[in-house]
């Protein structure tokens, strides 16, 4: 029996963009983020829950598809995940991707087992079948299309009902479909870059195969976002807003200005770790140009103090976030009644919390304001936490913030003070912050400020003999970290021109009176990660 999707309102805004709706179901693969990126990326709004949820949380999404993610277990193993009973009476598409497709078989009828040889990697495709979901599909190469495996197992039965349409070296089935009941199988990953063109199988699944034309924008979701925030504010509620100068508080604070106007006051703290020329910047953009009530803090000596004769990182993490706890209650108290607080998290912010995963070691803590909703008794806003970072930074285009916002790379919570290594100390503070702004101007100057993840500088407690002039010199070292990624999940470092490496580390060294070394970070995360601490 088929599923009978609610016809949107024409009055509620959630129903006019939410009306087309992808599920993915996660089984623990790390690219699961990826598969919901690509999706969204169709313009088609989806959302992720754990193959643990049950079968009434799935109905009640009305999803127009279902996606199964990959995985780390084998099908035919005691315990083996198998998301809620009743997926594929829905009447629905679905569509499984490594360990999904190997579910779709073992559930349906077919038989999976190990393969002879495990296959990671680039393969190459030879595509069986053309059109439906490999419509457009081109990949690389005379030879056949290029896909990423990440498996040992294998499809030896499709199920009935299922054809091959794909097929590798290795793998016999390296894509099934049974077309009559719109149930798909991809033994590769097409959500990776790995996988040319792979988003274009994503996009036909969800557009030629679901039916969804693609209405998921971000001038909707503004209406929509606004409408919601005063919905939930109501005619007299106030609402206190920690606003850091980055692209999400900047998008959050602009959004529920444009709700409430008035009845929102921005606190922004200078913790002393910013860097050159931050504080200003933020206090003429969202106080002089936007005309919000700002509250601009200048702690810097509060929290240097704190800090005086720490060097673990994670203590120093803590110091901050407890000390910012501190300076935002006490500011927000000067305000007088408070009923909410907006903040900026993000969709990937949710799904730690509901993806299916086993336990994970702490790399390290993150700097939020997560305690003062229940210290300050304060109800939460979180306009932003159905988004990735890429949709918040085109809601930033459609608020009309400034490049420099919307274009911001990622910068730590507790700022300078896990890039200064070691104890943290105003001397050192502006020697970094003079290195960093280097970086900064000739990465811009280069056009590669859009083309990097990160670039930043980070100083080194040890000191290194040097000579300038004819002069002795015994300095400190500064590092050049610059990275690409796709979501800071995991990073590769950049290969920057030499010509671009030779004038920061010349102008680091003559420019920066205390440094007289400069070197360059050539690790990846894994297994590094890109801060230093």
């Amino acid at each position: 029996m088929k599923t009978v999707h609610r016809q949107p309102s024409k009055t509620n805004p959630a129903d006019r963009i939410h009306a087309e709706r992808i599920l993915i179901l996660d089984f623990g693969s790390q690219y699961t983020q990826l598969i919901a990126r690509r999706v969204r990326e169709a313009r088609v709004y989806c959302e992720i829950l754990p193959c643990t949820a049950d079968i009434e949380a799935v109905r009640a999404f009305r999803p127009r598809g279902i996606v199964l993610s990959g995985g780390p277990s084998s099908v035919y193993e005691e315990g083996a995940p198998l998301g809620p009973a009743g997926v594929f009476d829905l009447g629905v598409p679905v569509l499984g991707i490594c360990y999904g497709m190997q579910l779709l078989a073992h559930l349906l009828g077919g038989e999976v087992g190990r393969a002879s040889g495990r296959e990671y990697g680039r393969a190459h495709l030879k595509v069986l079948r053309a059109g439906d979901l490999f419509h457009g599909f081109s990949g690389r190469g005379a030879a056949g299309r290029v896909v990423w495996m990440s498996h040992g197992d294998r499809i030896e039965r499709l199920p009935p009902g299922f054809a091959p349409i794909a097929r590798t070296a290795n793998s016999p089935v390296a894509a099934m479909a049974d077309p009559k009941r719109r149930f798909y199988g991809l033994q590769f990953h097409p959500e990776v870059v790995h996988t040319p063109g792979g988003a274009a199988l994503l996009e036909n699944f969800v557009h030629r195969i679901c039916g969804c034309s693609g209405s998921w924008d971000m001038h909707s979701f503004v209406d929509y976002a606004v409408g919601t925030i005063r919905r939930q504010v109501g005619p007299r509620g106030r609402v206190v807003c920690a606003l850091s100068g980055g692209v999400d508080s900047s998008v959050v604070a602009l959004l529920v200005h444009r709700a409430i106007g008035e009845r929102l006051t921005c606190i922004f703290v200078d913790n002393g770790l910013l860097r050159r020329g931050e504080a200003d910047q933020v206090v003429r953009t969202f106080r002089d140009h936007y005309r919000l009530n700002l509250d601009a803090v200048d702690a810097s000596a509060r929290f240097l103090g704190k800090l005086a004769g720490v060097t673990d990182p994670e203590r120093k993490r803590k110091i901050i976030g407890e000390e910012f706890i501190r300076v935002f209650e006490e500011e927000a108290r000067r305000i007088g009644k408070v009923d909410f607080l907006a903040q900026g998290t993000l969709y990937p912010d949710v799904i730690e919390s509901v993806s299916f995963k086993g336990p994970s070691a702490v790399i390290k803590s993150h700097h939020n304001v997560g305690g003062l909703p229940e210290r300050m008794h304060l109800k939460l806003i979180e306009p932003l936490r159905e988004l990735f970072k890429d949709e918040v930074r085109e809601v930033g285009v459609e608020l009309g913030l400034p490049e420099h916002i919307i274009r911001r790379q990622p910068f730590p919570g507790p700022g300078l003070a896990i890039r200064v290594l070691g104890e943290v100390n105003a001397r050192d503070l502006e020697l970094l912050r003079g290195a960093d702004a280097i970086i900064q101007e000739e990465v811009e100057a280069a056009g590669l400020t859009r083309k990097l993840w990160q670039a930043f500088a980070v100083l080194l407690p040890v000191r290194s003999v040097g000579v300038m002039g004819d002069s002795r010199t015994y300095e400190k070292a500064a590092v050049l970290r610059a990275v690409n990624s796709l979501d800071g999940m995991t990073a590769d470092w950049a290969k920057l021109p030499d010509r671009l490496l030779r004038r920061i580390s010349n102008r680091i060294i003559n420019e920066v009176k205390g440094i007289n070394r400069v070197v360059f970070d050539i690790s990846s995360k894994p297994p590094a990660t890109i801060e230093w601490e």
